[in-house]
Protein backbone atom coordinates (compact mmCIF):
# COMPACT_ATOMS: atom_id res chain seq x y z
CA UNK A 1 0.00 0.00 0.00
CA UNK A 2 1.01 3.45 -0.64
CA UNK A 3 0.07 7.03 0.34
CA UNK A 4 -0.71 7.55 -3.35
CA UNK A 5 -3.64 4.91 -3.09
CA UNK A 6 -5.32 6.47 0.29
CA UNK A 7 -6.19 9.14 -1.87
CA UNK A 8 -4.12 11.54 -0.94
CA UNK A 9 -3.50 14.74 -3.23
CA UNK A 10 -0.04 15.71 -5.00
CA UNK A 11 0.99 18.67 -2.74
CA UNK A 12 0.77 16.62 0.36
CA UNK A 13 2.64 12.96 -1.49
CA UNK A 14 5.61 15.28 -2.03
CA UNK A 15 5.99 16.38 1.37
CA UNK A 16 5.70 12.48 3.04
CA UNK A 17 8.07 11.63 0.33
CA UNK A 18 10.59 14.34 0.91
CA UNK A 19 10.09 13.20 4.75
CA UNK A 20 11.46 9.90 3.12
CA UNK A 21 7.73 8.16 4.08
CA UNK A 22 7.61 5.12 2.85
CA UNK A 23 4.44 3.25 3.55
CA UNK A 24 1.82 3.72 5.65
CA UNK A 25 1.77 2.61 8.98
CA UNK A 26 -1.22 0.56 10.19
CA UNK A 27 -3.47 3.59 11.91
CA UNK A 28 -2.43 5.97 8.76
CA UNK A 29 -3.94 3.16 6.15
CA UNK A 30 -6.96 3.12 8.38
CA UNK A 31 -7.35 6.73 9.40
CA UNK A 32 -7.03 8.47 6.62
CA UNK A 33 -9.40 7.81 3.89
CA UNK A 34 -11.80 7.86 7.27
CA UNK A 35 -11.15 11.31 7.80
CA UNK A 36 -11.01 11.75 4.23
CA UNK A 37 -14.54 11.32 3.79
CA UNK A 38 -15.82 13.07 6.61
CA UNK A 39 -16.62 10.43 9.51
CA UNK A 40 -15.67 10.42 12.72
CA UNK A 41 -12.68 8.78 14.00
CA UNK A 42 -11.99 6.93 17.73
CA UNK A 43 -8.11 5.92 16.91
CA UNK A 44 -6.30 3.69 19.64
CA UNK A 45 -2.89 2.75 18.76
CA UNK A 46 0.24 2.47 20.60
CA UNK A 47 2.97 5.42 20.70
CA UNK A 48 5.38 5.88 17.85
CA UNK A 49 2.85 4.41 14.88
CA UNK A 50 2.15 7.88 13.28
CA UNK A 51 -1.38 8.67 14.94
CA UNK A 52 -0.41 12.72 13.97
CA UNK A 53 0.19 12.36 10.45
CA UNK A 54 -3.18 9.73 10.45
CA UNK A 55 -4.89 12.65 11.33
CA UNK A 56 -3.12 15.35 9.72
CA UNK A 57 -2.57 14.69 6.21
CA UNK A 58 -6.22 14.14 5.95
CA UNK A 59 -7.03 17.28 7.45
CA UNK A 60 -4.97 19.27 5.41
CA UNK A 61 -6.44 17.95 2.07
CA UNK A 62 -9.99 19.19 3.72
CA UNK A 63 -8.80 22.47 4.19
CA UNK A 64 -7.13 23.05 0.92
CA UNK A 65 -10.54 21.15 -1.02
CA UNK A 66 -13.67 22.27 1.23
CA UNK A 67 -14.80 25.48 3.12
CA UNK A 68 -14.24 29.08 2.99
CA UNK A 69 -11.41 30.87 3.85
CA UNK A 70 -10.92 31.50 7.59
CA UNK A 71 -12.20 34.90 9.34
CA UNK A 72 -10.53 37.29 11.95
CA UNK A 73 -10.00 35.29 15.12
CA UNK A 74 -11.17 32.23 13.70
CA UNK A 75 -9.88 28.34 13.23
CA UNK A 76 -11.20 25.56 10.68
CA UNK A 77 -9.39 22.81 12.95
CA UNK A 78 -8.89 22.59 16.51
CA UNK A 79 -6.60 20.52 17.94
CA UNK A 80 -6.34 19.53 21.95
CA UNK A 81 -3.42 18.41 23.40
CA UNK A 82 -2.47 18.15 27.29
CA UNK A 83 0.73 19.86 27.11
CA UNK A 84 2.68 22.62 26.05
CA UNK A 85 5.70 20.00 24.18
CA UNK A 86 3.04 18.25 22.38
CA UNK A 87 1.29 21.36 20.94
CA UNK A 88 4.90 21.98 19.29
CA UNK A 89 5.27 18.84 18.22
CA UNK A 90 1.82 18.94 16.40
CA UNK A 91 2.36 22.58 15.09
CA UNK A 92 6.00 20.96 13.49
CA UNK A 93 4.20 18.31 12.04
CA UNK A 94 1.41 20.32 10.31
CA UNK A 95 3.96 22.80 9.18
CA UNK A 96 5.95 19.53 7.59
CA UNK A 97 3.36 18.08 6.00
CA UNK A 98 1.64 21.18 4.92
CA UNK A 99 4.57 22.59 2.87
CA UNK A 100 3.81 25.07 0.09
CA UNK A 101 -0.17 25.02 1.21
CA UNK A 102 -1.18 28.62 1.71
CA UNK A 103 -2.56 27.46 5.34
CA UNK A 104 -1.64 29.23 8.49
CA UNK A 105 -0.71 27.61 11.35
CA UNK A 106 -0.71 28.05 15.09
CA UNK A 107 0.26 26.60 18.87
CA UNK A 108 -1.07 28.44 21.64
CA UNK A 109 -0.28 27.22 25.39
CA UNK A 110 0.48 28.55 29.03
CA UNK A 111 4.07 29.09 30.10
CA UNK A 112 4.32 31.97 27.39
CA UNK A 113 3.11 35.56 26.92
CA UNK A 114 -0.74 35.61 25.55
CA UNK A 115 -0.25 38.89 23.42
CA UNK A 116 1.76 37.44 20.67
CA UNK A 117 -0.77 34.54 20.11
CA UNK A 118 -4.01 36.76 20.37
CA UNK A 119 -2.03 38.79 17.39
CA UNK A 120 -1.78 36.30 15.24
CA UNK A 121 -4.92 35.24 15.78
CA UNK A 122 -6.12 37.92 14.32
CA UNK A 123 -5.81 37.10 10.85
CA UNK A 124 -7.25 33.57 11.65
CA UNK A 125 -5.82 30.42 11.39
CA UNK A 126 -6.60 27.20 9.76
CA UNK A 127 -5.14 25.04 11.83
CA UNK A 128 -4.79 26.13 15.99
CA UNK A 129 -3.29 23.61 18.13
CA UNK A 130 -4.05 24.31 21.83
CA UNK A 131 -4.23 23.53 25.32
CA UNK A 132 -7.28 23.46 26.88
CA UNK A 133 -6.45 26.18 29.39
CA UNK A 134 -4.87 28.43 26.91
CA UNK A 135 -7.40 28.16 24.67
CA UNK A 136 -10.32 29.40 27.38
CA UNK A 137 -8.19 32.14 28.35
CA UNK A 138 -8.03 33.53 24.43
CA UNK A 139 -11.98 32.79 24.33
CA UNK A 140 -12.34 35.14 27.29
CA UNK A 141 -10.19 37.30 25.26
CA UNK A 142 -12.23 37.59 22.44
CA UNK A 143 -9.39 36.56 20.69
CA UNK A 144 -10.73 33.09 19.34
CA UNK A 145 -14.37 32.34 18.21
CA UNK A 146 -15.36 28.56 17.54
CA UNK A 147 -18.50 28.99 15.06
CA UNK A 148 -15.79 28.17 12.05
CA UNK A 149 -14.34 25.09 13.63
CA UNK A 150 -15.57 22.27 11.21
CA UNK A 151 -12.92 19.45 12.79
CA UNK A 152 -12.23 18.96 16.55
CA UNK A 153 -8.99 16.30 17.33
CA UNK A 154 -8.83 15.37 20.91
CA UNK A 155 -5.17 14.06 20.94
CA UNK A 156 -3.75 12.07 24.34
CA UNK A 157 -7.45 12.86 25.73
CA UNK A 158 -6.72 10.65 28.09
CA UNK A 159 -4.21 12.82 29.37
CA UNK A 160 -6.27 15.50 29.76
CA UNK A 161 -8.23 13.78 31.86
CA UNK A 162 -5.70 12.47 33.96
CA UNK A 163 -4.48 15.98 34.33
CA UNK A 164 -7.77 17.38 35.35
CA UNK A 165 -8.88 19.38 32.35
CA UNK A 166 -12.38 17.63 32.49
CA UNK A 167 -14.11 21.46 33.04
CA UNK A 168 -12.03 23.23 30.84
CA UNK A 169 -12.84 20.31 28.11
CA UNK A 170 -16.36 20.50 28.77
CA UNK A 171 -16.42 24.18 28.42
CA UNK A 172 -14.63 24.07 24.93
CA UNK A 173 -17.30 21.38 23.82
CA UNK A 174 -20.15 23.43 24.94
CA UNK A 175 -19.04 26.46 22.73
CA UNK A 176 -18.19 24.07 19.48
CA UNK A 177 -20.57 24.39 16.74
CA UNK A 178 -22.94 21.17 16.73
CA UNK A 179 -22.20 19.98 13.18
CA UNK A 180 -18.78 19.20 13.39
CA UNK A 181 -16.30 16.53 12.71
CA UNK A 182 -14.77 14.92 15.63
CA UNK A 183 -11.42 12.97 15.98
CA UNK A 184 -9.82 10.67 19.04
CA UNK A 185 -6.32 9.57 18.57
CA UNK A 186 -4.41 8.39 21.95
CA UNK A 187 -2.57 5.45 22.81
CA UNK A 188 -5.14 4.35 25.36
CA UNK A 189 -8.27 4.41 25.74
CA UNK A 190 -10.15 4.11 29.48
CA UNK A 191 -13.40 4.10 30.92
CA UNK A 192 -14.07 7.42 31.27
CA UNK A 193 -12.89 8.12 27.47
CA UNK A 194 -14.95 6.22 25.98
CA UNK A 195 -18.16 7.53 28.04
CA UNK A 196 -17.34 11.11 27.28
CA UNK A 197 -16.32 9.75 23.29
CA UNK A 198 -19.80 8.47 23.15
CA UNK A 199 -21.53 11.99 24.05
CA UNK A 200 -18.98 13.64 20.97
CA UNK A 201 -18.68 11.48 18.66
CA UNK A 202 -21.59 10.32 15.82
CA UNK A 203 -21.45 7.02 14.55
CA UNK A 204 -17.33 6.80 15.27
CA UNK A 205 -15.42 4.83 12.93
CA UNK A 206 -13.56 2.34 15.60
CA UNK A 207 -9.65 2.00 14.71
CA UNK A 208 -7.55 -0.11 17.01
CA UNK A 209 -4.45 -1.55 15.07
CA UNK A 210 -2.71 -3.49 18.35
CA UNK A 211 -4.03 -4.68 21.50
CA UNK A 212 -5.24 -1.98 23.87
CA UNK A 213 -2.71 -0.23 26.18
CA UNK A 214 -0.07 -3.08 24.46
CA UNK A 215 3.94 -1.43 24.52
CA UNK A 216 5.64 -1.69 21.32
CA UNK A 217 6.99 -5.35 20.59
CA UNK A 218 10.53 -4.03 20.08
CA UNK A 219 10.97 -2.26 22.94
CA UNK A 220 12.56 -4.75 25.52
CA UNK A 221 11.64 -3.92 29.28
CA UNK A 222 12.71 -5.12 32.61
CA UNK A 223 12.66 -4.41 36.14
CA UNK A 224 15.38 -3.96 38.77
CA UNK A 225 14.39 -4.24 42.11
CA UNK A 226 16.47 -1.59 44.73
CA UNK A 227 15.92 -0.06 48.11
CA UNK A 228 14.82 3.37 47.35
CA UNK A 229 17.91 5.02 48.73
CA UNK A 230 20.09 3.57 46.41
CA UNK A 231 18.50 4.21 43.42
CA UNK A 232 20.80 6.75 42.14
CA UNK A 233 23.66 5.05 42.76
CA UNK A 234 21.64 1.88 40.72
CA UNK A 235 21.13 4.46 38.30
CA UNK A 236 24.98 5.73 37.75
CA UNK A 237 25.99 1.97 38.21
CA UNK A 238 24.14 0.77 35.33
CA UNK A 239 25.11 3.74 32.91
CA UNK A 240 28.55 3.20 33.69
CA UNK A 241 28.40 -0.76 33.21
CA UNK A 242 25.89 -0.82 30.17
CA UNK A 243 27.84 1.78 28.55
CA UNK A 244 24.70 3.68 28.08
CA UNK A 245 25.18 7.23 27.26
CA UNK A 246 21.89 8.38 25.03
CA UNK A 247 18.83 8.32 27.62
CA UNK A 248 15.80 10.03 28.36
CA UNK A 249 15.37 9.51 32.42
CA UNK A 250 11.81 10.08 34.20
CA UNK A 251 11.75 10.96 37.66
CA UNK A 252 8.85 11.41 39.60
CA UNK A 253 9.48 14.71 41.44
CA UNK A 254 11.03 18.24 40.12
CA UNK A 255 13.10 18.04 42.96
CA UNK A 256 13.77 14.74 42.14
CA UNK A 257 14.79 15.81 38.84
CA UNK A 258 17.33 18.28 40.09
CA UNK A 259 19.26 16.21 41.91
CA UNK A 260 19.67 13.55 39.55
CA UNK A 261 20.77 16.02 36.97
CA UNK A 262 23.39 17.77 39.42
CA UNK A 263 24.57 14.20 39.90
CA UNK A 264 25.10 13.75 35.73
CA UNK A 265 26.67 16.65 35.69
CA UNK A 266 29.36 16.05 38.22
CA UNK A 267 29.75 12.35 36.81
CA UNK A 268 31.19 14.66 33.19
CA UNK A 269 27.46 13.73 31.18
CA UNK A 270 26.18 16.25 29.07
CA UNK A 271 22.92 16.57 30.73
CA UNK A 272 19.69 19.05 30.25
CA UNK A 273 16.39 18.67 32.19
CA UNK A 274 12.44 19.40 31.27
CA UNK A 275 9.87 20.23 34.38
CA UNK A 276 6.94 22.49 34.82
CA UNK A 277 8.70 24.73 37.11
CA UNK A 278 11.19 25.53 33.75
CA UNK A 279 9.83 28.40 31.48
CA UNK A 280 8.96 26.80 28.50
CA UNK A 281 11.54 28.60 26.27
CA UNK A 282 14.07 26.78 28.29
CA UNK A 283 12.20 23.52 28.36
CA UNK A 284 11.98 23.81 24.40
CA UNK A 285 16.04 24.52 23.95
CA UNK A 286 16.45 21.20 26.19
CA UNK A 287 14.52 19.26 24.23
CA UNK A 288 16.63 20.63 21.12
CA UNK A 289 19.23 20.13 22.80
CA UNK A 290 18.87 16.70 23.42
CA UNK A 291 17.63 15.47 19.69
CA UNK A 292 20.35 17.43 17.85
CA UNK A 293 22.90 15.37 20.47
CA UNK A 294 24.61 18.12 22.25
CA UNK A 295 22.68 17.00 25.12
CA UNK A 296 23.23 13.15 26.30
CA UNK A 297 21.24 12.76 29.08
CA UNK A 298 17.88 14.03 29.75
CA UNK A 299 16.14 14.08 32.87
CA UNK A 300 12.50 14.30 33.12
CA UNK A 301 9.29 14.28 35.03
CA UNK A 302 5.72 13.34 33.36
CA UNK A 303 5.28 16.49 30.93
CA UNK A 304 7.85 14.90 28.68
CA UNK A 305 6.12 11.74 28.22
CA UNK A 306 3.80 12.21 25.19
CA UNK A 307 3.78 13.26 21.99
CA UNK A 308 7.91 13.55 22.01
CA UNK A 309 9.04 12.45 18.40
CA UNK A 310 12.75 11.90 18.71
CA UNK A 311 14.80 9.89 16.40
CA UNK A 312 16.84 6.91 17.29
CA UNK A 313 16.35 7.19 20.78
CA UNK A 314 17.63 4.00 22.01
CA UNK A 315 16.86 4.23 25.71
CA UNK A 316 14.23 5.13 28.26
CA UNK A 317 15.05 5.08 32.42
CA UNK A 318 12.21 4.63 34.91
CA UNK A 319 14.17 6.04 38.24
CA UNK A 320 11.09 6.68 40.09
CA UNK A 321 7.56 4.19 38.31
CA UNK A 322 4.49 6.71 37.27
CA UNK A 323 1.86 7.19 39.34
CA UNK A 324 -0.81 6.45 36.79
CA UNK A 325 -0.54 3.56 34.76
CA UNK A 326 -1.44 4.93 31.67
CA UNK A 327 2.14 7.01 31.74
CA UNK A 328 4.57 4.39 31.72
CA UNK A 329 3.08 3.05 28.15
CA UNK A 330 3.52 6.65 27.24
CA UNK A 331 7.04 6.91 28.82
CA UNK A 332 8.91 4.02 26.83
CA UNK A 333 6.84 4.59 23.82
CA UNK A 334 9.56 7.55 23.15
CA UNK A 335 12.05 4.55 22.14
CA UNK A 336 11.08 1.78 19.48
CA UNK A 337 9.25 4.53 17.36
CA UNK A 338 8.80 3.45 13.74
CA UNK A 339 9.73 0.23 14.04
CA UNK A 340 13.43 0.66 15.72
CA UNK A 341 14.31 -1.29 18.33
CA UNK A 342 14.70 0.50 22.27
CA UNK A 343 15.44 -0.31 25.89
CA UNK A 344 13.11 0.12 28.65
CA UNK A 345 14.33 0.10 32.15
CA UNK A 346 12.82 0.52 35.63
CA UNK A 347 14.41 0.50 38.75
CA UNK A 348 11.41 -0.55 41.34
CA UNK A 349 11.52 0.22 44.71
CA UNK A 350 9.43 -2.36 47.30
CA UNK A 351 6.51 0.59 47.93
CA UNK A 352 6.07 0.72 44.20
CA UNK A 353 4.51 -2.37 44.02
CA UNK A 354 1.07 -1.50 43.93
CA UNK A 355 2.63 0.65 40.32
CA UNK A 356 3.84 -1.83 38.72
CA UNK A 357 0.96 -4.00 39.33
CA UNK A 358 -1.23 -2.48 37.57
CA UNK A 359 1.24 -1.30 34.62
CA UNK A 360 1.42 -4.91 33.95
CA UNK A 361 -2.46 -5.49 34.44
CA UNK A 362 -2.33 -2.41 32.00
CA UNK A 363 -0.40 -3.48 29.62
CA UNK A 364 -1.11 -7.56 30.03
CA UNK A 365 2.68 -9.01 31.01
CA UNK A 366 4.93 -9.53 33.89
CA UNK A 367 7.79 -7.18 33.77
CA UNK A 368 11.08 -9.63 34.04
CA UNK A 369 13.29 -8.83 36.95
CA UNK A 370 17.11 -8.51 36.92
CA UNK A 371 18.73 -7.77 40.20
CA UNK A 372 22.53 -5.95 39.88
CA UNK A 373 25.12 -7.66 42.17
CA UNK A 374 26.14 -5.35 45.13
CA UNK A 375 22.31 -3.54 44.91
CA UNK A 376 19.60 -5.96 46.29
CA UNK A 377 16.79 -5.03 47.60
CA UNK A 378 16.97 -5.84 51.86
CA UNK A 379 13.15 -4.11 51.21
CA UNK A 380 12.31 -7.25 48.70
CA UNK A 381 9.37 -6.33 45.89
CA UNK A 382 6.52 -8.38 45.97
CA UNK A 383 6.04 -10.60 43.11
CA UNK A 384 3.21 -9.09 40.91
CA UNK A 385 0.77 -11.04 38.37
CA UNK A 386 -0.17 -9.59 34.86
CA UNK A 387 -3.74 -9.64 36.14
CA UNK A 388 -2.71 -7.10 38.37
CA UNK A 389 -2.02 -8.83 41.75
CA UNK A 390 0.51 -8.99 44.45
CA UNK A 391 1.26 -12.42 44.20
CA UNK A 392 3.82 -13.00 47.05
CA UNK A 393 4.27 -10.05 50.06
CA UNK A 394 7.41 -10.16 51.17
CA UNK A 395 8.24 -11.78 54.48
CA UNK A 396 9.89 -9.95 56.97
CA UNK A 397 13.20 -12.05 58.81
CA UNK A 398 12.80 -13.56 61.84
CA UNK A 399 14.41 -11.63 65.08
CA UNK A 400 16.38 -14.47 66.95
CA UNK A 401 15.23 -14.84 70.41
CA UNK A 402 17.13 -13.38 73.15
CA UNK A 403 16.96 -15.32 76.20
CA UNK A 404 16.47 -12.27 79.05
CA UNK A 405 18.54 -12.07 81.57
CA UNK A 406 17.20 -13.04 84.86
CA UNK A 407 17.02 -10.07 86.98
CA UNK A 408 13.78 -7.93 88.21
CA UNK A 409 14.70 -5.34 86.94
CA UNK A 410 13.58 -3.84 83.64
CA UNK A 411 16.25 -3.41 81.07
CA UNK A 412 17.24 0.03 80.03
CA UNK A 413 18.42 0.40 76.39
CA UNK A 414 21.04 1.95 75.58
CA UNK A 415 21.41 5.15 73.26
CA UNK A 416 23.11 5.41 70.26
CA UNK A 417 24.04 8.31 68.18
CA UNK A 418 21.57 8.77 64.79
CA UNK A 419 24.16 8.82 61.84
CA UNK A 420 22.95 9.94 58.25
CA UNK A 421 21.93 7.35 56.18
CA UNK A 422 24.44 5.95 53.50
CA UNK A 423 22.18 6.97 50.92
CA UNK A 424 18.65 8.77 49.94
CA UNK A 425 16.11 8.88 47.32
CA UNK A 426 16.43 10.61 43.91
CA UNK A 427 13.36 12.64 45.88
CA UNK A 428 15.99 13.70 48.55
CA UNK A 429 17.28 17.70 48.95
CA UNK A 430 21.01 16.19 50.14
CA UNK A 431 23.07 17.18 47.48
CA UNK A 432 25.33 14.96 45.33
CA UNK A 433 28.89 14.13 46.66
CA UNK A 434 32.17 14.65 44.99
CA UNK A 435 32.55 10.95 46.14
CA UNK A 436 29.79 9.98 44.14
CA UNK A 437 30.06 11.32 41.23
CA UNK A 438 33.71 11.87 40.54
CA UNK A 439 34.28 15.27 40.87
CA UNK A 440 32.05 18.59 40.87
CA UNK A 441 31.25 20.75 37.89
CA UNK A 442 28.75 23.30 36.70
CA UNK A 443 25.18 22.02 36.07
CA UNK A 444 24.05 23.01 31.82
CA UNK A 445 21.21 24.46 31.83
Amino acid sequence: MSFASLGLIDPLLRNVQDLNYQTPTPVQAKAIPAVLSGKDVMAAAQTGTGKTAGFALPLLQRLVQHGPAVSSNRARVLVLVPTRELAEQVLQSFIAYGKGLDLRFLAAYGGVSLNPQMMKLRKGVDVLVATPGRLLDLNRQNAVQFDQVETLVLDEADRMLDLGFARELNAVFAALPAQRQTLLFSATFTDDIRAMAASLLRGPVDISVSPPNTTASRIKQWVVPVDKKNKPDLFMHLLAENHWEHALVFVKTRKGVDYLAAVLDEAGYAVDTIHGDKPQPARLRALERFKTGEVHMLVATDVAARGLDIEDLPLVINVDLPIVAQDYVHRIGRTGRAGASGVAVSLVCADEAPQLAAIEALIGQTLPREEAPGFEAEHRVPQTSATGQIIKKPKKPKKPKVPRAASSAMPVPSKKPRGKPAGMSVGGSRKPSAKRTGGRGKRQS
